[in-house]
């Protein structure tokens, strides 16, 4: 039979197991959903994502037409002038005006570039696809900071409750200890004993809630909430991933917004070491516009123009090695690509590995529980029939506390796998 200590034993142990959670808590994809909109770190991606945007746009601009306006004035300190000789004598008449202004407007457009400038635009589009991809690669970090966060603090309100619980129960075992005292059936180092332990157990409450205190706020730190803002969480977590642990490899390998964000660095590498080297080929454009030149001397100081210009470096001694940087640059990434897999494939299967752990020991410690609960309940029976001494009951409420806390370690290392090997799949 229990005696009503026995009972307060069962109850708080329910109790902290079994709450549920508060009807207004926050889920996990609310969490990501606030993440994703306030992150300071998404909204720097998004505008480097931007930039190239505008690295594309100004690649496309090179093939418009340009148009340069100048101007100026310029004053002699002579007038310009040609001589000649005319029956002997000299004569000197002025060819330009001492002080003059000149203007003019270029239209230049380039009509054939050997490739470089499809080159570079090819390049921007490639840069911004692998932008767009390291925007991915930065939510999804963000979205598993905020899930280890979110598990965290679930952890910490665990970890509360059976301190506490553990409170409970040496407030009682302390009150049947006072009274076999009174009654002479034990000494008074009992009582004292287990008085000591219940202050110990106190102080543990308050360092569990200091620890769940700063759990909340770098949970609001990652929301980019005020830091003192209230914190209800909900236990509902993603389902874990099915597949075989091959699958899930191969599943990593096509999502994974990194390894084609290499594969796009790559591209935009070797397109721009192809643009460089195409400076060194022909480049024909064509110019027309308008001059005007101030001269009172001249029959026409203004004149319409058009010409057509080829510029070809026959040798350069810069250029073919700065393309050859580049491309050794894109063989650097390429080689990052293989290594990043190998290290994708074994993210996969740490988390894998982890999560088949986690389930094997949740079911053992949810049956060890049952166990250490009966176990204490059999000592303190036993001490209080004078069978057994007081250091085993406290042995015993501190196993069973132990017990709990390797349950709910196991259940949140359960979620935490599931979370990892859904971050290292790309899902």
């Amino acid at each position: 039979m229990w005696t009503g200590r026995q009972l307060l034993h069962r109850q708080l142990i329910i109790a902290s197991l079994f709450i549920s959670p508060a009807v207004s808590a926050m889920t996990l994809e609310e969490a990501w959903q606030q993440a994703t909109q306030h992150s300071y770190r998404i909204q720097a991606s998004k505008s480097q994502s931007l930039a190239a945007e505008q690295q594309l746009s100004s690649a496309k601009g090179q093939r418009l037409p340009s148009l340069n306006i100048s101007g100026g004035y310029t004053q002699l300190s002579e007038t310009p002038s040609a001589e000649t000789q005319i029956g002997g004598q000299t004569a000197r008449f002025p060819i330009n005006q001492p002080g003059s202004g000149n203007a003019q407007a270029i239209i230049s457009v380039p009509v054939f570039t050997s490739g470089r400038i499809s080159h570079q635009i090819d390049s921007a589009k490639a840069s911004l696809k692998a932008s767009q991809q390291q925007l991915s690669t930065t939510v999804l970090d963000v979205r598993l900071q905020v899930a280890q966060a979110y598990i965290n603090v679930l952890r910490a309100e665990a970890a509360v409750k059976v301190a506490e619980n553990h409170v409970a129960s040496l407030n009682a075992h302390v009150e049947d200890v006072s009274n076999l005292f009174e009654q002479g059936m034990v000494a008074r180092n009992d009582l004292l004993a287990a008085q000591v332990e219940r202050a110990n157990a106190r102080q543990q409450v308050v360092q569990a809630k200091n620890q769940l205190d700063l759990a909340k706020a770098q949970f609001n730190q990652l929301l980019t909430r005020p830091l003192n803002e209230p914190v209800e969480l909900s236990e509902q977590f993603p389902p874990a991933p099915g597949e075989s642990l091959e699958a899930l490899t191969e599943t990593a390998y096509s999502k994974r917004p990194e390894l084609v964000l290499l594969s796009h660095q790559i591209e935009s590498l070797r397109l721009q070491a192809k643009s460089i080297k195409s400076g060194l080929l022909p480049q024909v454009a064509v110019n027309g516009g308008y001059q005007y030149q101030q001269n009172r001397y001249q029959a026409f100081e203004g004149m319409w123009m058009v010409n057509a210009n080829m510029n070809w470096k026959l040798f350069d001694g810069s250029t073919r090695h700065q393309a050859a940087s580049i491309q050794q640059q894109a063989n650097a990434l390429e080689q990052q690509k293989h290594d990043l897999r190998n290290q994708i494939s074994l993210q996969v299967r740490q988390a894998w590995l982890d999560m088949q752990e986690a389930q094997k020991r949740i079911k053992v410690t949810r049956s060890a529980i049952t166990q250490a609960e009966e176990n204490l309940n059999v000592t303190t029976d036993r001490y209080q029939q004078g069978l057994s001494i007081q250091t085993d009951v406290l042995k015993a409420e501190e196993l069973r506390t132990l017990t709990i806390n390797s349950y709910n370690n196991a259940r949140f290392d359960y979620q935490l796998a599931v979370v990892r090997l859904r971050r290292s799949t790309g899902l």
